[in-house]
């Protein structure tokens, strides 16, 4: 069995979820930095990255770490490496994106280039001693990634980003992440049977990956990914993969959360989105504005992504929202509420301080998960 070394970027804020979700799957953490987490896979870990994980980004493949100075010792470096462990004979392999921090090289375009002529001069090597490498089968991206000296080459093995599920064809104006929504869900310690309710759940992002989580339906089961054409990696890792996370689904467990949103076209997309996922059958969506909002519930979650920033108008309008959000919520004198806002005087205008504020990244978005929490309720009340 080989081993390999993953890299898994993430948001800013992110880590500690991440990093929790693949010490569930078995492996070791090598490290965890800010916004990525790189730890020690065998053969299978591709697969179960890329299906299981719900907060990561793309799972990359470590190829080599070095420091270079210079665009030739970046040149030579990258060279060394014996690329055709990677990459087999007709490979494409493109240089996805490389990124520069506190790198005096700062050109990306020149990185770039002389990473791709490295790596053809590596191949030659093994495939031919003159001529041209060809470039006409599957796909192995590479990325580049530079903090000060210290090079860090790896292959994608994702293709389209993790967050990409495959079931939010459509989405309104502004959506969080799904990435991003696994991780508030992380962070909240709701399970099935206990209420939540989004009350400006828009396309219906949150609701969906807090039912995926509920019945145990891994993230990237209706989707594809890159790696899994590789003739280097053997197909039946994939199957056996895909069939484990389809048997652990839990389709007898029964609970009904709920979407609320003023829009209803932003509705008719949460419910499509919803269906597509295969969740459709614990979500319910309904017509209502977020401030008519009341439960005879005594106990229960509002997790929600409130309009700021670019989807609303103006300032005022945002900061009026708020102070009724406010005062629509702490009616419900033993809820838990989350809310997830880039607005930095948030808690002035809901009238509340959080009982917790986590900062996180929506995309470049810096914004913060202000978390109002609850009593537990009674063991007999669970």
């Amino acid at each position: 069995m080989k081993n390999y070394t993953l890299i898994t970027p993430c948001f800013f804020g992110v880590e500690k979820m991440l990093a929790r979700e693949i010490k569930d799957l078995g492996y070791e953490i090598i490290k965890t930095e800010d916004g990525r987490v790189t730890y020690k896979t065998d053969e299978y870990g591709i697969a179960k990255s890329n299906i299981y994980l719900r907060c990561a980004e793309r799972v990359h493949l470590k190829v080599a770490e070095f420091e270079a100075r210079s665009f030739d010792e970046l040149f030579e470096g990258t060279k060394r490496i014996n690329w055709a462990k990677y990459i087999p004979y007709g490979g494409e392999f493109p240089i996805s994106k490389a990124s520069s921090i506190k790198y005096k090289l700062y050109s990306i375009p020149d990185i770039q280039s002389i990473v791709k002529k490295a790596v053809v001069e590596s191949l030659k090597k093994s495939y031919l001693e003159t001529g041209m490498i060809k470039e006409d089968k599957e796909k192995y991206p590479i990325y580049v990634f530079i903090h000060k000296d210290k090079v860090t080459l790896t292959i994608d093995t994702s293709g389209t980003a993790l967050h990409k599920r495959g079931y939010r064809e459509k989405a309104n104006k502004a959506p969080i992440r799904e990435t991003l929504a696994a991780a508030i869900m992380d962070l909240v310690p709701w399970r099935p049977g206990r209420t939540l309710i989004d009350p400006m759940c828009g396309s219906g992002t949150l609701l969906i990956e807090a039912a995926m989580k509920g019945i145990n339906m891994a993230p990237g089961l209706n989707r594809e990914f890159i790696s899994e054409k590789w003739r280097t990696m053997d197909k039946k890792i994939w199957w056996d993969v895909r069939r484990e996370a389809y048997d652990k689904i839990d389709n007898d467990i029964e609970f009904k959360i709920y979407g609320y949103d003023i829009d209803e076209e932003a509705l008719e997309i949460a419910r499509e989105n919803a269906e597509i996922a295969g969740v459709e059958d614990y979500i319910v969506f309904k017509n209502q504005n977020a401030l008519d909002f009341t439960s005879n519930e005594e106990y229960g979650f509002i997790v929600t992504n409130p309009p700021y920033g670019e989807r609303l108008e103006d300032a005022d309008t945002v900061k009026m929202l708020y102070k009724q959000l406010g005062y629509v919520f702490r009616k419900l004198k033993n809820w838990s509420y989350y809310l997830i806002t880039s607005y930095e005087d948030f808690e002035n205008e809901f009238g509340q301080e959080a009982t917790k504020r986590r900062k996180l990244y929506n995309g470049m978005l810096k914004s913060n998960l202000y978390q109002y929490i609850g009593p537990r309720p009674p063991k007999n009340k669970k």
